[in-house]
């Protein structure tokens, strides 16, 4: 039975390998695959008689697709062991610590430096350059033979086609190992791309990396926005082998590692004008190894790009040369991988919620699965068209993915597993909270209750928006104060916030006198809003910050916005149809404009932040220039750049482009930075920034 058991799993494993490195179409994810291989690996290790050239265990991909021409790696590209707890990780040291002690090349006592970097969850790839020239690229494939993708690999920018330095100062034959991949927010845009011409989307970034670098078609690839992080080599000749020698020839060359360590291999090949990722360190022992798994894992989500785990390396050369090769894998490198983000379950229901705006938003109600780290219950379905693209029916089974604080969300239906008896899905006509019927407006992908303020969970999103920092700032006035106010009935409006009393409050569960006359205090303080913040509160569709900022500084009163046609609406900047419209239609609206009027018998006073003197030197100092923020300043807030940034005439955008005039960034600035660098947008800091301003 076991033996039947080992063919049935190798048999299993190779569709998989072909589904995903032929196809392009993964079949199972990688955290089912990798079960899969560990029960492979754990037979053959209890039956060692058993194992066989031709076993997955024993190679690393599948065989190239038709279509590209085959290419021969001058050194194998191996795949690496892989550790998923502290248990595995500690013996993976202790093996290594072991073998180095044995050899004379560690001290008792001393603990092993190793090199540690990120896992990348691209497509590798080899880049062979010849006397500092790039002469061909080629994939994986199998690990001995992979696919010449030449042409595609030159379209990619971050790939240089002749190495930095001077003449002769490069090898012969250099052989640079690395991923290709893609960033999440150039997936993204690729997909809506791909939806608006109807074509076929990616799964995910890894997908569409692979997916557009074995195009046959480098045009189409040159569409794409792929990147290349180098992390490794394979030959290193001094001298370039000739055409007609055999490969036992070619391998026979006298290598010439220039440096000792692998750190300092990838500092030289950064040197050479190659991508190498910065965020590799080197650390000594288990200990360091696990801090920068976990401060690796804090960080993933925020990454511009996926990662799946990290890899360790030995760092000295010479203790890697001693440790060598086991089967088809290094026995001096291993990689550490995170709790898987994708997993399979089952759809139980599919329910729906009600934001603030109505939007009526489909809910996946799962089987518990873990998943990046945690159990998950529901996924987001987004809407009922995605329902229908996606084919999501109650009883399917499933693949979720989940990516740090991301919402999980339902990435497909596995078909071949639909059981008869699963249901569609059918959207509601009317809303589960209050009755109101469920519209869907023309051309809109999302249908709405149309309850308004009627509707409890409408009422409590669009008071849960109005008090947050950015609007009110009513700092104290939680979730679950608004729940027990609003199911109450005490507040309905806004309005009804300013006429709380702290004797009330008391009454609620696990309310003291502290925390009440904290909540009164916070709501005292927001009684003479800024225009654009109360504009922002009131929860206008299609009005965020920037479109209330731009509304108070063109009106400069809440009685001529209020009474704004479309036509005038639309003389303010960045405002369109579909925004003016909105505008319009919400003052126009009885209830609303009531609401509004509420506030001001509550004792609300809207004020007008301090305006430069006319004719100062800052009045237009910054005029038709436009920033982006990112990052966390030293002593001012975004809120406050913000308003000097205004109050000199520039204007502020949530997003880089080519005519973004400045980006100020702080500390852990973000992709917006990044794309700073690539457009070549000049970038502040603080300091900068007060300077332009001419302020201390």
């Amino acid at each position: 039975m076991t033996k039947q058991r080992l063919e049935k799993l190798r048999q299993e494993i190779n569709q998989h390998n072909y589904r995903y490195y032929v196809l392009d179409a993964p079949s199972v994810t990688d955290a089912d695959y990798d079960v899969l291989m560990r029960e492979l690996q754990a037979i053959e290790a209890a039956h060692p008689e058993w194992i066989s050239p031709d076993s997955p265990s024993q190679r690393v991909g599948a065989a190239p697709a038709n279509g590209f021409a085959t290419v021969r790696h001058a050194v194998p590209m191996l795949s690496l062991a892989n550790a998923f707890d502290e248990d595995e990780l500690t013996a993976f040291d202790k093996r290594v610590s072991d073998t180095l002690l044995s050899a004379g090349l560690l001290r008792p006592g001393e603990q092993v430096e190793y090199n540690a970097e990120y896992k990348f969850d691209g497509l590798a790839v080899s880049l062979r350059y010849e006397d500092g020239v790039l002469v061909q690229a080629s994939t994986r494939g199998d690990g001995a033979t992979g696919e010449d993708i030449s042409s595609n690999i030159r379209t990619i920018q971050s790939v240089p086609l002749r190495l930095l330095g001077k003449e002769g100062s490069w090898p012969a034959v250099l052989e640079v190992r690395g991923e290709v991949l893609m960033n999440k927010e150039d997936f993204d845009a690729l997909n809506q791309e791909q939806l608006r011409k109807r074509d076929k989307v990616f799964v995910n970034p890894r997908n569409a990396a692979a997916g557009s670098l074995r195009q046959l078609d480098p045009r189409i690839t040159a569409q794409r926005r792929l990147r290349f992080y180098a992390y490794g080599w394979g030959e290193i000749s001094v001298q370039t082998p000739s055409p007609q020698q055999d490969l036992l020839s070619q391998l026979q060359h006298e290598f010439a590692e220039p440096y000792a360590t692998q750190a300092e291999m990838l500092q030289w090949l950064r040197q050479l004008g190659l991508p190498v990722n910065r965020n590799h360190e080197v650390v000594k022992g288990v200990k360091g190894l696990l801090a920068y798994y976990q401060q690796t894992g804090e960080q993933r989500a925020h990454l511009p790009f996926d990662i799946d785990g990290v890899v360790y390396k030995v760092n000295y050369l010479d203790q890697q040369r001693v440790l060598g090769f086991v089967a088809r894998a290094p026995r001096f490198a291993i990689a550490h991988k995170f709790p898987a983000e994708e997993a399979q379950t089952e759809v139980l229901g599919i329910d729906v919620q009600v934001g603030r705006t109505g939007a009526i938003t489909p809910v996946a109600r799962l089987k518990p699965v873990f998943v990046g780290g945690v159990t998950v219950t529901n996924a987001t379905l987004h809407n009922e068209d995605e329902i229908r693209r996606k084919d999501v029916r109650v009883g399917d089974h499933v693949v979720i993915r989940r990516a740090g604080d991301v919402i999980p969300e339902i990435v497909r239906s596995i078909i071949e597993l639909r059981p008869a008896t699963t249901s569609a899905f059918v959207m509601p006509t009317e809303c589960p909270v209050c009755g109101s019927a469920i519209e869907r407006v023309e051309d809109e992908a999302i249908a709405r209750c149309t309850g308004g303020l009627v509707c409890a969970a409408q009422r409590k999103q669009t008071v849960a928006h109005a008090v947050s920092r950015k609007a009110l700032d009513m700092d104290g006035i939680g979730e679950k104060l608004i729940e027990q106010l609003v199911e109450s009935e005490r507040v309905k409006t806004l309005a009804d916030l300013y006429t709380l009393k702290v004797e009330e409050l008391l009454l609620l569960p696990r309310m003291g006198q502290k925390s009440a006359a904290n909540v009164i205090k916070a709501i005292d303080d927001a009684r003479n809003p800024e225009l654009a913040r109360l504009l922002y509160a009131l929860g206008i569709r299609h009005v965020g910050e920037t479109t209330a900022r731009d509304l108070a500084k063109h009106f400069g009163d809440l009685d001529k916005i209020m009474s704004a046609t479309e036509e005038e609406l639309l003389e303010v900047s960045a405002v369109g149809p579909v925004v003016a419209a909105s505008i319009a239609h919400f003052f126009s609206e009885p209830h609303n404009r009531e609401a509004v009027q509420r506030l001001l018998e509550a004792g609300v006073r809207i004020t007008l932040p301090e305006a430069p003197a006319e004719g100062s030197q800052r009045s237009q100092s910054l005029s038709g220039q436009t920033f982006v923020l990112t990052g966390t300043m030293p002593t001012w807030t975004r809120d406050e750049a913000t308003r000097h940034i205004l109050g000199a005439g520039g204007k502020v955008s949530g997003s880089v482009s080519s005519k973004t005039a400045y980006v100020v960034a702080g500390a852990e600035a973000g992709s917006k930075l990044r794309k700073a660098e690539e457009l070549g947008v000049a970038v502040l800091d603080e300091d900068g920034l007060k300077a332009l301003l001419g302020v201390q």
